[in-house]
């Protein structure tokens, strides 16, 4: 009786063990064939617009969780750094004015740069210092740069106050400027920069055999992969100055340069033709932006400013007779001393003014930020195609559609967005 028991038993377990096993072999074919059905539906949307996209031959197959079609799409370069005989870097450089103690935010700003673009192309990094860069800065610096770099000591007379400035009277200023609150108001060293930035820093000897530069700050982002060589698209399409983010001036440090500047075109007239140049840009009614200006009726000037923290741009303007004449014409009024004149401004009223508009162009498609602000490319599939980490919602993050933001009226005065006109 036992035995039949067991027996009995035994037959029941292989029963259902069968029942089990058959029953989880059925579920692996089920899952088998649907990975089949999925694979095949992703390798058909893939390859579905071969026959117009470009990346098969020029950056290789894309990921299926990442891939995205794009018309026209901008070819990103992935893959060791371009040489060979068919590559040509521009005669270009990346700028960056900074002191020993920010080590720490230049190796930031290096290592987001080198990581988004300058790896793929090798260019110079040339560090600009009122005082000597110190061993340990020269050697982070250089292991963090992927081409070669230059370290370079301002001359006094490039950087400090000049002696016919009114020493009584700038001291006056800063005191001044400083009780009410002025960004920078009480700093002489804002001011030396401001118009170091302004006047000097294409004069410097390690800049002389560059054509254009890439100005950098410490402690900036770079959100996206450079879908391109930048300096290469403003050679190739005749472009002098290059901006991301352009936002109003703070009219308390520049109370007296628009006047200034009304002068200069007074004097020099045969410098500014108005018929090509982006005077609209800075001059016309910010009500697009819907922000009350409280300058006085009489001046034209809107406070619209190029954020020149970053810049590209093309040293032969800057070295330019016209441009020479315009700083020299400023400088002279002592606007950098007694009042806050920045070089934003002043970079800005001249490109604006000396440049023929499609001279100056909106790099949309570069993320970047530097704090407070920051921009993110509008375009879903630049996003994905350049790897984006950024946010496209209105925001200090994104200040492009923000009220301080003067974009809507670059893109009704300059250049970019014509569906505004």
């Amino acid at each position: 009786m036992r035995n039949r028991f067991c027996i009995v038993l035994a037959v029941f377990c292989a029963y259902l063990f069968s029942q089990v096993f058959y029953d989880s072999l059925w579920k692996l074919r089920s899952y088998t064939s649907l990975d089949e059905v999925y694979f095949t539906k992703s390798n058909e949307v893939l390859h579905k617009f071969d026959h117009i996209r470009r990346y098969d031959l020029d950056i290789g197959n894309p990921k299926l969780a990442s891939n995205s079609y794009i018309d026209n799409v901008t070819v990103l370069h992935k893959g060791p750094p371009l040489s060979g005989p068919k590559f040509t870097r521009e005669n270009a450089t990346l700028l960056m004015l900074c002191r020993n103690w920010e080590l720490n935010g230049v190796l930031k700003s290096m290592r987001s740069l080198e990581d988004k673009f300058n790896r793929n192309y090798n260019y110079d990094w040339v560090f600009l210092n009122d005082v000597p860069f110190d061993q340990e800065f020269m050697e982070q610096t250089s292991a963090m740069a992927s081409g070669e770099t230059y370290y370079g000591l301002i001359p006094e007379e490039d950087w400090n106050v000049p002696d016919w400035i009114d020493k009584h009277k700038f001291q006056n200023a800063l005191i001044m400027m400083d009780q009410q609150g002025v960004l920078y108001g009480g700093s002489r060293s804002y001011r030396n920069m401001c118009r170091f930035n302004s006047g000097f820093f294409f004069r410097q000897k390690l800049l002389q055999n560059y054509d254009y530069y890439f100005r950098v700050e410490p402690h900036v982002e770079y959100f996206c992969d450079f879908p391109y060589d930048p300096f290469k698209f403003m050679r190739e399409r005749n472009k002098k100055y290059g901006f991301v983010i352009t936002l109003f001036e703070y009219e308390d440090t520049v109370p007296t340069l628009w006047e200034t500047v009304e002068e200069f075109i007074a004097l020099y007239p045969e410098l500014v033709d108005f018929k090509t140049n982006a005077y609209q840009f800075i001059s016309q009614s910010t009500e697009l932006n819907e922000r009350e200006l409280t300058t006085s009726p009489a001046t034209d000037y809107n406070l619209c400013h190029f954020w020149t923290n970053f810049e590209i741009g093309d040293l032969n303007f800057f070295r330019s007779e016209r441009y020479l004449k315009f700083f020299e014409y400023l400088d002279q009024k002592g606007g950098f001393y007694y009042e806050r004149w920045g070089d934003a401004p002043v970079h800005s009223i001249a490109v604006a003014l000396l440049m023929k508009t499609d001279e100056i162009h909106h790099f949309d498609d570069i993320g970047y930020y530097h704090a407070p602000y920051g921009t993110c490319p509008r375009s879903h599939g630049a996003r994905l195609a350049q790897r984006c980490v950024c946010d496209t919602e209105p925001s200090k993050q994104n200040i492009d559609l923000q009220p301080f933001s003067c974009l809507p009226l670059w893109w009704k005065n300059g250049g970019g967005k014509y569906f505004m006109g």
